[in-house]
């Protein structure tokens, strides 16, 4: 296999323009009033994370990497994404999803159930999400095919209505539990399909239907706060916990059933489970939406890493639809608390939106939490979106540099800009790039003029730099900032942040290791000490080393059905380990160092790659902890 850089990289690099040097100046955008970013930034900022999210999107199997309704979910936030910014440069993923994922396939290829086509399987609520998701491609596109497959799910799912507990849906195909999330979707769902379908009637009363056998179920307690679902035995609430899809779902349900009905005791009863979210024993701590499973001494699982952005997508139609500034203030809050406090130097959205962090509980990174956090950035895009915007993104964002002695050491960024505008104008931007004191980036200030040709693709431009590292710089993570401008109203920052670092020792799974991972590939991590990959799924690391290096070596502890690559390119690669055993369970655990020296390449990086021996297992190379050394 030929490794190519991230694909984010491969995006800003298209469209290098040629650089004119000029004296620039860098007002700073204007905050809006409520608190929250202008109109410009706030959709500038939203383009970049909808950006880092769809790097991780896999185009062979069409999803997001092993989950199979986070895909629908994340899939539906990229659609928001589009339909808010006029932004459309996602559509073909969407489609491809569409065309290549509808079929039939087995347990463990996108879902750990079978899929038993036109993306419906035993879990019931999986199935609608995938509804929800092919509405919105309908709505983006107006092609009939898309809005079809949502009526065909949701003739499944009413296969799965009975009068067990007075009505309502089962979560799964056994009948064993009735909740709220597959009610509320249930709702959501057929009040959208009879609002895109003249003349409907059936969908309709399936929605009031669903509507009031939900609220009459008892899971909306006496707090206004919905509880998970009924116990089967009793069909009393279970009092289990609030999650915030949960009450964002109600929410989203109630809304759209009176935009069908325009009944006003809907929008009284929405307006309740509103405020009863953000009132005192809510889901906010200190003004941030909280899941709990975000404090301190517990961990949020896979799925739910995006209830909160569920939450947010709702609470988005909910601002739109009232134009209640309380609702518009605590989209502002939410957006700011993501962008300020839960974002890395790579773009990358955390889990804790607070940006709480420790070292025996970190804040969480991965596509699951990107998706989630970038509802809340979609969210503060107004209603009626800015007809110009501008944005940058670095790449690498995280690059590390493992200096030689004696001499200056340089590091290659390159500044992607992206502009949005009618076709015809002109955006002509002033780039501004600093580093730390000592350092030399060079150019240190240039002009690039971009033309947009309409707000579906906004227009690209890259700016190359060239950073020159002082000999003898301390070990340590260093910022380098670019901001670019465009007349008084479009400015915008980012970072690329350089570690300088003479030995690799990390962790897996923490943000100590994002520096190193020079491609995931499709791997997963499920926390500390924990990236493996599956299937046809790898993950590289490399490392750097001095000009000077006259012998390196990597020491990995590791287990499962591995396969150790290494490589002097990172496109020519030596097998040096691999798992003949069909092992699970980590019952090979074992620390191994390999040398290195032969695969240094001319420039004396090398590239470790880890891979699955037995793809169609999916118990593939798990690695815990690493480390690199070098002498020279």
């Amino acid at each position: 296999m030929v490794l190519s850089r991230p694909r984010v990289l491969c995006a800003l690099m298209a469209g290098v323009v040629t650089l004119a040097v000029g004296l620039v100046s860098l007002p700073s955008a204007e905050a809006d009033p409520a608190g929250g970013a202008d109109g410009p930034t706030a959709t500038a900022r939203a383009r970049v994370a909808a950006d880092v999210l769809m790097s991780s999107y896999e185009p062979v199997k069409a999803w997001f990497p092993s989950s199979w309704w986070n895909s629908a979910v994340a899939l539906q936030t990229i659609g928001d994404y589009m339909q808010r910014t006029g932004d459309r440069r996602y559509l073909q993923q969407l489609d491809n999803t569409f065309e290549k994922d509808k079929g039939v396939f087995p347990a463990g290829y996108l879902s750990g159930d079978p899929l038993l086509g036109n993306f419906t399987s035993r879990a019931i609520d999986d199935s609608e999400w995938w509804a929800l998701t092919w509405i919105q491609a309908y709505d983006l596109t107006k092609q009939r095919k898309y809005l079809d497959m949502a009526v065909t799910i949701a003739e499944y799912v009413e296969d799965y209505w009975d009068d067990t507990c007075g009505g309502g849906v089962w979560w799964d195909a056994e009948r064993t539990y009735k909740n709220a999330v597959t009610n509320g979707l249930w709702i959501r769902l057929t009040a959208e399909l009879h609002n895109r379908i003249p003349g409907d009637r059936h969908w309709l009363g399936r929605a009031q239907q669903g509507w009031n056998w939900f609220t009459g179920s008892g899971m909306i307690n006496s707090g206004g706060l919905v509880n998970d679902g009924l116990n089967t035995g009793t069909c009393q609430s279970n009092n289990d916990t609030v999650w915030t899809y949960n009450q964002g779902l109600a929410i989203g349900a109630g809304l759209e059933l009176w935009r069908a009905t325009r009944n006003p005791e809907l929008l009284t009863t929405v307006r309740r489970l509103a405020d009863s979210a953000t009132g005192a024993g809510g889901l906010v701590s200190n003004g941030v939406l909280t899941e709990s499973c975000d404090v301190p001494g517990k961990v949020c699982d896979d799925n739910q890493k995006q209830f909160k952005g569920i939450f947010m997508r709702y609470w988005m139609d909910l601002a739109d639809t009232t134009r209640d500034p309380r609702y518009a203030a605590f989209l502002a809050k939410q957006a700011a608390n993501v962008w300020d406090s839960d974002r890395d130097a790579a773009g990358r959205l955390g889990q804790r939106w607070s940006g709480a962090t420790s070292s025996d509980n970190p804040n969480v990174f991965d596509w699951r939490t990107q998706a989630s956090a970038l509802s809340a950035l979609i969210a503060a895009v107004p209603a009626l979106p800015p007809v110009q915007s501008l944005s940058a993104a670095m790449t690498p964002a995280q690059p590390v540099v493992m200096p030689a002695s004696g001499s200056a050491t340089h590091v290659a960024l390159v500044a992607g800009l992206q502009a949005r505008a009618p076709a015809g104008q002109v955006i002509k931007t002033e780039v501004r790039a600093t580093g730390p004191t000592g350092w030399t980036v060079t150019p240190s200030r240039a002009t690039v003029t971009l033309r947009p040709t309409g707000n579906a693709v906004p227009a690209r431009a890259n700016v190359e730099l060239d950073v020159a590292i002082p000999a003898g710089t301390p070990d340590g993570r260093y910022p380098v900032t670019v901001t670019a401008t465009s007349g008084p109203l479009l400015s915008f920052s980012t970072q690329a942040e350089i570690l300088v670092a003479h030995t690799a020792d990390f962790d897996t799974g923490t943000a100590a290791e994002s520096p190193w991972l020079w491609d995931a590939g499709g791997s997963q991590s499920n926390g500390i000490q924990n990236r493996f990959a599956d299937g046809h799924a790898y993950f590289v690391y490399r490392f750097p080393f001095p000009s000077d290096t006259t012998s390196a070596s990597a020491t990995l502890t590791l287990d499962n059905e591995y396969v150790v690559e290494v490589s002097g390119d990172g496109q020519q690669w030596t097998t040096v380990a691999r798992e003949t055993e069909h092992v699970h369970d980590g019952q090979n655990k074992a620390t191994q160092t390999f040398d290195l020296t032969p695969h240094l390449g001319p420039n004396k990086a090398a590239y470790i790659r880890i891979s699955d021996s037995f793809p169609d297992e999916g118990w593939g190379g798990r690695v815990y902890h690493v480390t690199a050394t070098y002498t020279g």
